[in-house]
């Protein structure tokens, strides 16, 4: 039987929160070399987070650009901390970036990385899309939220945490259409193909990697899954 590759959604927010966490990084490194010692292989892909939506923030300040023109913007800062994310694993990753999801390399390596994809989505659907090419039905999404909840907990006091919901629910709660620098705790139009592939995706605060590492060994974990 092939074995399974694990796809993880990276937040951009995770690895450049206001500077670049290096320790982040190197814990999250060592993780995922752990479990690749255990025989696991894992597609990374990136998002542009908080530092990429400043840029965003700033062009709409100073001119009017169009969606493409944010998104490619969007696009190049996934793929910047792509880079970075795969220069840290060295020689047991693969040497180039993942640029279209649906086109994944044969290779020998354990672990391969890619950012955004193309304008009109975020990089949670080239995470999607990733899964559907190795035939995976599970994908993390590690943002800086321990769980997804029924409204903005920043907002609402009364707001409350979800462990497990379906798509269909799920969607509810999501704004109908992606538009750049959108702030979800997933793409709209990633869910919507996550429905329709059977796809199940565990979202997951990535600072606490602890808890990553006990999803990746079956075990109890922190988070909100939707399937």
């Amino acid at each position: 039987m092939k074995e399974e590759i694990i796809v993880i959604s990276l937040g951009g927010s995770l690895i450049v929160p206001e500077e670049i966490d290096v320790d982040f990084l190197k814990d999250f490194k060592n993780l995922i070399i752990s479990q690749v010692e255990k025989g696991k292989k894992f597609i990374i892909i990136t998002g542009g987070g908080r530092c990429c939506r400043k840029y965003l923030d700033a062009l709409k300040q100073i001119t009017n650009p169009s969606d493409t023109e944010l998104d490619l913007m969007g696009i190049a800062f996934t793929r910047m901390n792509a880079d970075l994310v795969r220069i840290i694993f060295g020689d047991i990753v693969y040497s180039k970036l993942i640029l279209d999801p649906d086109l994944i390399p044969i290779t020998d390596k354990h672990i391969m990385v890619g950012g955004g994809w193309r304008p009109g989505n975020s990089s949670d659907l080239a995470s999607i899309h990733c899964a559907i090419s190795v035939n995976s039905k599970k994908v993390i999404n590690l943002s800086n939220i321990d769980y997804v909840y029924d409204k903005d907990p920043n907002k609402f006091s009364d707001a409350k945490k979800i462990e497990n919901i379906s798509w269909e629910e799920f969607r509810k709660i999501l704004p109908l259409e992606w538009n750049p620098g959108l702030n979800t705790p997933f793409d709209p139009v990633a869910a919507k193909k996550s429905e329709e592939q059977n796809i199940e995706v565990a979202i997951m605060n990535g600072k606490n990697l602890e808890n990553l590492e006990n999803y990746l060994n079956g075990e109890k974990f922190i988070g909100t899954v939707i399937k």
